[in-house]
């Protein structure tokens, strides 16, 4: 009878997290410190789709069949765009 939570972190938890960085490095350092994992992550998610590219011209170029990654990204498709109609109204604008 054990819940599982995503990560194993609940509410109090974060608070607690949160809570120390803030003691860490101090109010006005946290949105400098957002912005740059947010850059870092940008220049990652870059990273992976030109990896991602050429892995696809590299298969093309020998030949290999790579119709099937297009159904998945098609299904991966549709589930986000499930996923975003029902978060639509919950998000803030």
């Amino acid at each position: 009878m054990f819940v599982t939570m995503p990560l194993f972190i609940s509410g109090p938890e974060i608070f607690f997290i949160m809570f120390i960085v803030v003691m860490v490095f101090g109010a006005d350092k946290i949105p400098d410190i957002a912005k740059g994992l947010g850059k870092g992550m940008r220049q990652l998610r870059d990273a992976t789709d030109d990896i991602k590219r050429e892995i696809h011209k590299s298969a093309e170029k020998q030949g290999i069949d790579t119709s099937f990654t297009k159904d998945i990204q098609e299904e991966i498709d549709k589930v986000k765009d499930n996923v975003n109609e029902v978060t639509g109204v919950i998000k803030r604008k």
